[in-house]
């Protein structure tokens, strides 16, 4: 709670700083990453999204800022803010590269659904058709052990299947949380123990699940389990996939899953708060996978180039000439299959989750400016997209901040987002 004040009072500066930006123009484009439209954003749209980031800016929040916005298949807006690179004064632009986190995980789901209209997966499939350590899966009754120190299983009253994965109930865990199953799905995490995607997947799925298959949200590493079932499906290998059927239809030529540490020249830096609240570079990151490829984070990208695969998703699983879904594979993708519970325990209301992406179903509930219908998805350095049917507008907005003790709520981020569909 101190910190959400603390940020709502560092918010009071901003009327100053919008009133700088009222007449700012549109960021000048000499390549924009889309065909821009002849009438942007309104001026009291682009004077609250500049204002405000830049405001985070010089509060020392954040150390940049990308956002893109279109409407109608068209940039209406673009702007940056800060620095990719705050030591060496490296500013933030349109191609800036960064790490999107767990944007990774709607591309995920659409690798999966590119298969399902190939007949190559099916929907309700058992996982255990293409990873066999999934026949062995049990459920953990509690989640502390006995009094012999040993958790009491119990068997799946239904086979996991490719759906619990696209939906997040395959009671699949992570190391969020607290109590002894958490400590051991943390002792055993897919990001911190080696091998490869098959490997680190097998891995996990000895362990004992958080409940049985389709009773809850939770958010864990069911995209990096569906990742793994790509692979096995497709053929390939998770980022040959990837970039044969996403990467190169789309034209997302700046997106990649993490290069060596070598060769990250341009990347943004990322940062954090220290004890008095002020930035300072990681050094050492928890999720980095320059060795193999995962299905729920990994991915290295651009703004422009994930505004390409959002407007696919907006326009029915096309963009341009390319053709990655069909629209009903699409319109099923982006319906509430759960209707409530998501991140509930960060206490969000009115979000759904469809096949891969939230979902707003109830938008008065929500944080966020939205519609009913929209869907999106964030990452943990600070990134995250949105697609509003509604409006017929796409997001996207990035930063590169890992959360700490002493980091302030990531206002900016969706704030920008109802400055962008209120207009």
């Amino acid at each position: 709670m101190r910190k959400a004040k603390q940020s709502y009072r560092n918010l009071l500066f901003l009327p100053l700083l919008v009133l700088l930006y009222a007449c700012a123009e549109p960021l000048s484009v000499a390549n924009p990453p889309l065909p821009q439209a002849e009438q942007p954003l309104s001026w009291s749209a682009r004077a609250g999204i500049n204002g405000l980031l830049n405001a985070s800016v010089w509060m020392g929040q954040r150390s940049g800022y990308i956002a893109l916005f279109a409407k109608d298949g068209e940039l209406v807006h673009a702007t940056t803010a800060g620095y990719a690179d705050v030591e060496s004064l490296s500013p933030m632009t349109l191609d800036t590269r960064v790490r999107m986190a767990s944007m990774t995980k709607p591309v995920t789901a659409v690798a999966a659904m590119i298969l399902m209209e190939e007949g190559r997966l099916g929907l309700d499939d058992p996982v255990s058709d293409y990873i066999p350590e999934a026949a062995s899966l049990q459920v953990a009754s509690q989640q502390q052990p006995d009094a012999s120190g040993e958790f009491v299983l119990q068997a799946l009253q239904q086979p996991l299947s490719v759906r619990h994965l696209l939906t997040f109930s395959s009671g699949i865990g992570s190391q969020e949380g607290e109590g002894e199953l958490v400590e051991l799905w943390a002792a055993n995490s897919i990001y911190r123990t080696g091998g490869s995607l098959g490997d680190r997947v097998d891995r996990i799925l000895s362990l004992p699940l958080f409940e049985q298959p389709g009773t809850r949200w939770r958010y864990g590493w069911s995209a990096d389990v569906l990742a793994r079932v790509v692979e096995v499906a497709s053929g390939q290998s998770f980022d040959a996939f990837l970039q044969q059927r996403i990467f190169d239809p789309l034209g997302m030529v700046h997106t990649s899953f993490l290069p060596p540490a070598d060769q990250r020249q341009g990347m943004a830096s990322v940062y954090t708060q220290n004890e008095e609240g002020k930035l300072q570079p990681v050094s050492y990151f928890k999720n980095d996978a320059p060795d193999w490829t995962p299905g729920g984070s990994g991915l290295v990208s651009t703004a422009g180039d994930y505004m390409r695969f959002a407007l696919m998703l907006l326009n029915g699983g096309v963009y341009e000439d390319a053709r990655i879904l069909q629209s009903d594979t699409v319109a099923e993708m982006t319906h509430p299959h759960v209707k409530s519970g998501v991140l509930a325990e960060r206490d969000i209301e009115g979000l759904g989750w469809g096949l891969g992406v939230a979902v707003a179903v109830d938008s008065e509930a929500t944080p966020f400016g939205d519609y009913n219908g929209d869907f999106w998805w964030s990452g943990y350095y600070g990134t995250t997209f949105f697609v509003s049917p509604s409006a017929n507008m796409v997001g996207v907005v990035l930063s590169q901040n890992e959360p700490a003790a002493n980091s302030d709520d990531p206002i900016a981020l969706y704030a920008v987002q109802g400055l962008a569909l209120m207009q």
